[in-house]
């Protein structure tokens, strides 16, 4: 008989809710949960594709070693046996740090491994750590710790009552709301517009969220720093600043004056590519609104200016009046309090306690920047990373200059990935250890409850079973914790964590958080709570939050940072140097991407060709670039050839490639992947081109010559 399933979507930020059929071990269908308080019946084609990833027959079911040119499977004692004895091999040779890990994002996507990795991290003892943060949102992480006092108190627009919404570099249309967890964001964009408000786009592309706005402005990228600044300036010239009761929480305002007071509109606007005047205008509208907000994604983190781009983006919503108000940015309420910690796995924030090696970059909250990893790989000497465990990721195809760390990532001593995929990283592995499909674990959304513009709950139970002798993520990371660990202290601790399961975890956090009755108490959200409910529980709109939640040390919002104002002089001379007329290149997100393994499931990658160039026609018949035709890109680190579509959806200046591509290297198993190929823009973005201030990739503005192939 047929059976029905609630659960809510892991593939993406947006966590929305699903209702799965199945009979027996097959799914008959996966259609949007009306019931869900969050996503209220929305999907995406994501979600559709979770049976292919379950069914793939690419999947890895058992442990894998490299055997010559092929793979041999193996038991799970021999796998683990050989893991655990290649780590200690080039540790005890060469020192701890010689073992690097790598951690890639949907790992956020999954909570026992969010609770449980870190235990095998710290037995590794080892300071080369490195994740997709800093290819993603290290900026948001390092202003919400400067000015809030905590790495992940970060703001999201409340949509749902807001009247003016400012998007720069961001495209929710397509992401469902990166870092703002909004299912249904045409929906919600379209609710703003109803009553009355606006949504103004700014970006060098024509997005698909610009489409459903009500004006696009085009940006020069790497500019929106002084876009920003100036909007800031404009506040302060216009008396304009509005504070209301955050005044008294509110350091560094007259800070923020002085070191801006050079960015006015007429000194941005040549650079920027907006005029004085639209300047003026957008910073009117935003101060005049009652409840709107300033939000900035993708192309405002992952440039040189990530950090301040960020930073001045806080500083807007305080300035007028618009941070942690109804309609405007604000901060969810979770019902797994993770700011305040859950089994260990959230602190405020560290920075620079130690740098890379070679090039000096700054370490944030224990781990280095991902585009220093080849180089620390490359690079002989004391401290060269000889051996790297990979969880969850595919840094070849994601992290700048993939092509350096491709092969960097062939002369190591040893390394092991935890995947269930041969990938473009994974195939240089010596062992390959498959965790369990998503569909055979249960599902709690720890971090994006966090970011959601809503506060809810849902609890997703597994789907299927899995195999007797398969094992989930977070049991993989306990027995390689088991066999590296050391002392009697620290093996009874793992043995205890063996017995306590990641549900456990998650109920004990439930009753102790916002709206749990206790750990004792018949009342209040538990995880009982959320069983009954498989659609999960509604706990209302976002609400103010200050000044309970800042954490700083005097409880204070640190609105003109030091280590923010010291990179002012930075964007200063970016004003002296002018316009360049080369190329700049650009990622780009489609509804149907997201991973790079998402392009193994057929139904993600049908229809038209994705992996394309775009061009505008101004470009396009200056250099003589025919659409359909292939182009020659180059860059500092490499070139590639990507067939032209020619349009005006990005501007003069700009062209667009799309990220996670490039499928077609020797020894990858993943057969739709390799069938629809495309080539990875990460083969032309440069890993010295980084935000110094942080160390986050700069992979969007990328200088880029373009030539008929």
């Amino acid at each position: 008989m047929p059976q029905l399933h609630h659960r809510a979507c892991h593939l993406c930020e947006a966590i929305c809710g699903i209702v799965i059929e199945t009979e027996e071990d097959r799914i008959l269908s996966i259609r949007g949960d009306k019931e869900d308080p969050l996503s209220q019946g929305h999907i995406c084609p994501k979600a559709v594709a979770l049976q292919d990833l379950h069914a793939d027959p690419d999947r890895l079911r058992k442990p894998v070693k490299r055997v010559g040119e092929g793979w041999e499977e193996i038991s799970w004692e021999e796998a683990l046996a050989l893991t655990a004895a290649g780590i200690k091999r080039v540790q005890d040779a060469n020192g701890n740090n010689a073992v690097a890990v790598f951690q890639g994002n949907p790992t956020v996507h999954n909570h026992g491994l969010i609770l449980y990795a870190q235990y095998f991290v710290r037995a590794l003892h080892t300071k080369m750590r490195f994740s997709s943060t800093s290819v993603d949102q290290l900026p948001h992480q390092l202003v919400a710790m400067q000015v809030f006092g905590h790495q992940l108190m970060m703001p999201v627009p409340d949509v749902d009552r807001s009247r003016f919404l400012l998007i720069i570099g961001g495209n929710p249309a397509a992401s469902m709301g990166s870092l703002m967890t909004a299912p249904g964001i045409r929906r919600r964009l379209a609710a703003i517009q109803e009553r009355g408000g606006s949504v103004i786009v700014v970006d060098p592309r024509r997005t698909e969220t610009a489409d459903l706005a009500d004006a696009h402005l085009f940006i020069r990228p790497g500019t929106d720093a002084l876009l920003l600044a100036a909007m800031v300036t404009t506040l302060f010239e216009t008396d304009a600043v509005v504070t209301d009761r955050l005044s008294p929480l509110l350091s560094g305002v007259e800070a923020i004056r002085e070191g801006l007071a050079s960015f006015t509109p007429e000194a941005v606007a040549p650079i920027t590519g907006i005029s004085a005047a639209q300047i003026r205008d957008l910073t009117r509208q935003l101060a005049a609104v009652d409840g709107g907000s300033v939000y900035g994604r993708m192309g405002v983190s992952t440039q040189p200016f990530g950090g301040l781009c960020q930073w001045l983006i806080t500083v807007l919503n305080v300035l007028t009046g618009n941070l942690d108000r109804p309609g405007g940015a604000m901060f969810a309420t979770p019902a797994v309090d993770v700011v305040k910690g859950v089994g260990g796995i959230s602190r405020p924030g560290r920075y620079g306690r130690w740098r890379s090696r070679v090039r000096g970059l700054p370490e944030f909250d224990g781990e280095l920047p991902a585009a220093v990893l080849a180089e620390e790989i490359l690079t002989e000497g004391e401290g060269q990373i000889r051996a790297l465990v990979t969880s969850a990721s595919n840094p070849v195809l994601s992290v700048p200059n993939g092509t350096q760390l491709d092969t960097a990532l062939a002369g190591l001593d040893f390394m092991v990935s935890v995947d269930f995929y041969i990938n473009e990283t994974t195939r240089h592995a010596h062992v390959i250890l498959p965790p369990t499909s998503p569909l055979e674990r249960d599902h709690y959304d720890l971090v994006f409850n966090l970011l959601a513009v809503r506060n809810t709950a849902k609890y997703s139970p597994a789907l299927f079973q899995p195999a007797p002798d398969a094992k989930h993520d977070w049991q993989i990371m306990l027995e390689l914790e088991k066999r590296l660990t050391r002392g009697v202290k620290s093996r009874a601790m793992q043995t205890a964590r063996q017995w306590v399961k990641p549900a456990g975890i998650i109920d004990y956090a439930l009753r102790t958080g916002p709206y749990g009755g206790g750990i004792k108490a018949l009342s209040g959200l538990s995880l009982a709570t959320l069983k009954a409910n498989p659609s999960g529980v509604d706990l209302g709109p976002l609400k103010p939050v200050f000044p309970e939640r800042l954490f700083t040390k005097d409880g204070r919002i640190h609105l003109a940072p030091e280590l923010l104002l010291a990179d002012l002089p930075r964007l200063s001379a970016r004003l002296v140097e002018g316009v360049d007329d080369g190329l700049l290149l650009i990622g780009r997100r489609h509804l149907r991407s997201n991973n790079s393994w998402m392009h193994n499931a057929e139904r993600l990658v049908r229809g038209k060709p994705r992996c394309t160039l775009l061009v505008h026609p101004q470009d396009a018949e200056r250099i003589g670039l025919v659409s359909g035709e292939l182009a020659r890109v180059r860059s500092r680190v490499g070139e590639l050839l990507a067939p032209v579509v020619i349009s005006d959806e990005v501007m003069p200046g700009v062209v667009s490639l799309p990220h996670g591509w490039g499928h077609g290297r020797a020894g990858v198993r993943m057969s739709v992947a390799s069938a629809h190929a495309g080539v990875s823009a990460n083969d032309l973005t440069d890993e010295l081109r980084v935000d110094p201030l942080c160390g986050t990739a700069a992979v969007n503005g990328v200088p880029v010559e373009v030539a008929p192939a």
